[in-house]
């Protein structure tokens, strides 16, 4: 059995690169984002259902995410509609994953909002990904994909940075791209640790 790692981290705390580090070392890494791509993609699990609830969704045989944020704005019952169609297709792809990888002794999860949807029972321990506010803002803004206000929307619907750290096993400051890199080795030296005692 492995152990599993949950990785998380609120928007620009280095997450993905982070995750990268993991990977660079020889760690299976799942990511739940990569995940719904793949439903998303022409020939997607997600593809039929979320078409049938919303036609203009299907974009050349693939799920358009701008289709689905604009039925998002307009129907209050839209978002709930796409989780009950996504969240269990995503937990089959993450199942598959383990089932892949169960001869490793460490893998990662890599899934954005892990407190926010209760993965968090599902992970041996947590490494939560962290920054100071103004880095991470500076990092939001400064890939241009969203404004401050939409950055200011996204934010509060995630749990506070501070109420993740006290909820971790191990936090990964992500600085310096050096520090990470050896915070990601230590938590995994400390795992392997525990399992060699174990």
């Amino acid at each position: 059995m492995s152990f599993v790692l949950g990785l998380t981290g609120s928007i620009g705390m280095g997450k993905s690169t982070t995750s990268r580090m993991f990977a660079d070392e020889g760690v299976p890494v799942w990511d739940a984002d990569a995940a719904v791509h793949r439903l998303y993609a022409p020939g997607g699990a997600a593809v039929a259902p979320l078409a049938e609830m919303c036609p203009e969704a299907l974009v050349d045989g693939g799920v358009s995410r701008e289709a689905l944020k604009a039925w998002i704005a307009r129907d209050d019952t839209a978002f709930r509609q796409i989780e009950r169609v996504v969240h269990p297709l995503v937990a089959r792809d993450r199942a598959e994953f383990l089932r892949a990888h169960e001869a490793d002794p460490l893998v990662v999860l890599d899934i954005p909002l892990l407190f926010e949807t209760g993965a968090e029972d599902q992970v041996d321990a947590i490494a939560v990904v962290s920054a100071p506010a103004d880095v991470q803002r500076a990092r939001v803004l400064e890939r241009g994909t969203m404004s401050a206000a939409q950055f200011e929307t996204i934010l509060a619907k995630q749990l506070p940075d501070a109420e993740k750290r006290a909820r971790a096993d191990f936090v990964i400051e992500t600085t310096s791209l050096e520090g990470a890199r050896a915070a990601v080795q230590d938590v995994i030296r400390q795992i392997r640790q525990g399992q060699s005692d174990a």
